[in-house]
């Protein structure tokens, strides 16, 4: 009996073994792998521009290029293709001042540029009598462009020949004007009834020519 209880505790001890030694070992587990993934980081970032078309850009002027040349003013007026009269006059002061009207009687632009010529005449053909007259400096020179039809104007003076003693001055009554436009030599002779000093005393000064009418 001794030795069945003895047989039986053992075998009772090394099921008792058995059964801890499996309840200790642990059961392999399945490996689960994980892959890190780089992630790429995304910015918001305004559109690049689209580049120009060739061809389309403005070229750049040229290193020391100018500007085109302003066209030349029309040709000096001819003589021929002008009229000339006496416009408004008035006296004053010992002297008496005659307007001298230009009228461009061609289809064509002219210019005139400085001072007319005057003189006064008498008898037939007409004949200068004294001195022809001085430029007055107080009006410069300009430039008139003379559209076709159009008027320009220059003032006379003409001191009264009474003003100087007979004996220096020595009188003479004229009948004509005598006009020479500016840059010409051809006169226009216009009638005009005046007093003139056959000797050497200046009583005639006229203007620039200026634009219109003068009235």
């Amino acid at each position: 009996m001794k030795t069945f209880l003895t047989a039986a505790l053992t075998a009772v001890g090394l099921m008792t073994c058995a059964c801890t030694s499996q309840g200790s070992s642990a059961t392999p587990q399945a490996t689960v792998t994980v892959t890190a993934h780089a992630q790429t980081a995304v910015t918001s970032s305004p559109p690049a521009q689209a580049s120009q078309p060739a061809g389309t850009a403005p070229a750049a002027a040229p290193a020391g290029a100018q500007a085109p040349a302003p066209a030349p003013p029309p040709a000096p007026c001819l003589t021929r293709y002008l009229g000339a009269k006496t416009g408004l006059s008035q006296g004053g002061l010992g002297s008496t001042y005659v307007v001298i009207v230009f009228k461009n009687l061609n289809n064509y632009p002219c210019s005139l540029y400085g001072y007319p010529g005057v003189a006064l005449d008498a008898g037939k053909p007409a004949t200068e009598v004294g001195l022809a007259a001085a430029e007055n400096p107080a009006t410069p020179r300009e430039l008139v462009i003379l559209g076709p039809h159009k008027d320009a104007n220059a003032l006379l003076r003409i001191v009264e020949a009474a003003s100087y003693p007979p004996t220096k001055c020595k009188p003479v009554a004229t009948q004509w004007l005598q006009i020479i436009p500016p840059n010409q030599t051809v006169p226009i002779y216009r009638g005009y009834t005046s007093t003139a000093c056959a000797k050497p005393v200046r009583i005639l000064t006229v203007d620039a020519v200026r634009p219109g009418s003068g009235g």
